[in-house]
């Protein structure tokens, strides 16, 4: 089991209707940090407009493994119940955290990744080791961030905390 968390992508903030979706299919949210400027490309740009910022949410209950195609799959429903003519405002990546790994799913095939479902792929990102996280060549600027890896660094704490207490 892992823990359950989401690097969310917003140019409309963080509505309270989207929490709520957010919740319905993932859960009780644990923990929502603060929002920071998401200026590591502009990849996004053309799609969710300026002013985009970057935050992330982790959830109370662990997830099976086998459950990620599942999960990145709800978070593309939801991800287009906030579309405004036809365009993300909201971008969500779900993720898992271990005790040694992040792993992240995604629509793209690249060598690295493995198939986990019908055209769903997953990547491991981040390692854990006692320095702290380790990034790959393919690992996404933000998450090489020492901002974003604190926040990791947090999650996983949360995750040891609640397998300890199982």
């Amino acid at each position: 089991m892992r823990l359950l968390f989401a690097g969310i992508l917003s140019s409309i903030g963080f509505p309270e209707e989207a929490k709520s979706e957010i919740e319905r299919a993932f859960g009780p949210i644990e923990e929502i940090t603060e929002p920071f400027p998401f200026d590591f490309t502009d990849y996004y740009s053309k799609e969710m407009g300026c002013g985009i910022e970057r935050f992330f949410v982790s959830f109370e209950r662990l997830e099976e493994d086998d459950s990620l195609a599942l999960i990145k799959r709800r978070a593309m429903e939801v991800e287009d119940l906030f579309r405004i003519d036809g365009k993300r405002k909201l971008n969500i990546d779900v993720g898992l955290i271990g005790e040694s790994s992040i792993i992240l799913p995604t629509t793209k095939d690249r060598s690295h990744r493995i198939p986990i479902s019908s055209s769903l792929f997953a990547e491991v990102t981040l390692v854990y080791h006692r320095k702290g996280w380790e990034s790959f060549r393919w690992t996404y600027s933000d998450y090489k961030d020492p901002r974003v890896q604190g926040i990791m660094t947090r999650f996983r704490a949360s995750y040891l905390r609640k397998i300890r207490e199982k």
